[in-house]
């Protein structure tokens, strides 16, 4: 399916998602769980990441996100260890995972298939199954809400997400038209730009997607960063002319007030070197409402980027010939 019909179709793929999810069978931890960690790379991983920063109220627990070939230390049988490898053969993954059934971690797996189902089913791990055939970037809902179903089946969170993943249906569905049509003026605007996102630090796991989406679909360098972190480094570098920047900033209502003074000041500060700032307004009435939205709005803006830039928004040469290479390494 082309990748337009992916983005287009994004609240269909959550109402699959939740049902594979519903339909999912996780067996109890033997042991109690004393932390969490997430274990996948690329559009396989942002999901832990983005699901840990939303679920860190709740959670009770540390939750982590893992992004190497290597586990940290602490990992033991007292923790979840979430195996999320969309194409089921990610090589920094299954190396992971490998070192989780060492460890006598309690294991999940979200996965299409691959080298990590296979694992799983030989060592009678818990597997929840997604659809397999696209790009991992373009799988978000299947990826990421798997999650909250693995976290609320081991006790760490309420259902109550259940409500909240289908008023995130609501809520994009309503906005369809209008997060299409915005994003498209705005991409205009990033040709031939260099993006540079800001946010609140509570939606970082927002600013990475679409940097990486921008990154794959849009084939542009950008970067990100987030207040207050930024207000003690980065912010220095803006004191000089950058016209080639664009400044994103993301603002929900959420965002703390002392961090909405740090917002304003810092936009002050970047408009004396850059013509080029734009906001991004959240909606929604919960955390994952406005960073469902966020994320679709940006997943669109990457789009159209690359569309009004006559590329292909699939291809990942590069990454392919990296993989090719370490085969052969």
């Amino acid at each position: 399916m082309p990748m337009k019909n992916l983005i287009a179709n994004f609240t269909t793929q959550l109402r699959e998602a939740i049902a594979i999810g519903e339909k999912a069978v996780l067996t109890p931890s033997k042991n109690p769980i004393h932390n969490v960690l997430v274990s996948g790379l690329g559009g396989s991983g942002i999901g832990g990441t983005v699901m840990a920063q939303i679920t860190d109220k709740e959670m009770k627990v540390p939750m982590i996100v893992n992004k190497d070939y290597f586990l940290p230390s602490f990992v033991n049988q007292n923790t979840l260890v979430i195996i999320s490898s969309y194409s089921g053969n990610t090589e920094e993954t299954v190396q992971a995972m490998e070192t989780a059934l060492t460890k006598g971690a309690k294991i999940v797996c979200v996965t299409s298939g691959g080298k990590i189902a296979a694992m799983a089913k030989e060592n009678n791990c818990d597997t929840i199954t997604i659809p397999g055939g696209n790009p991992p970037r373009a799988s978000f809902g299947y990826s990421a809400t798997q999650l909250l179903y693995v976290l609320q089946g081991n006790g760490l969170i309420s259902d109550g997400f259940r409500k909240d993943l289908n008023d995130c249906i609501t809520l994009l569905d309503k906005e369809a038209a209008d997060t299409e049509s915005a994003s498209r003026v705005l991409a205009e605007q990033l040709i031939g730009k260099l993006p540079i996102i800001y946010c609140e630090a509570r939606y970082e796991g927002i600013a990475i997607r679409l940097r990486q989406q921008i990154n794959e679909n849009s084939k542009m360098l950008c970067w990100h960063n987030v207040l207050p972190e930024m207000n003690h480094n980065e912010l220095v570098g803006w004191t000089e002319p950058h016209p080639d920047a664009y400044v994103l900033m993301f603002r929900s209502v959420d965002d703390y007030s002392r961090t909405q003074k740090r917002m304003s000041i810092t936009s002050d500060v970047v408009k004396k070197y850059t013509r080029n700032y734009f906001e991004i307004h959240s909606k929604g009435e919960t955390q994952l409402q406005r960073s469902m939205y966020l994320l679709h709005y940006g997943d669109w803006l990457s789009w159209h980027i690359a569309d009004m830039k006559s590329i292909d928004v699939t291809e990942v040469n590069v990454i392919d010939f990296l993989k090719g290479s370490l085969a052969s390494a």
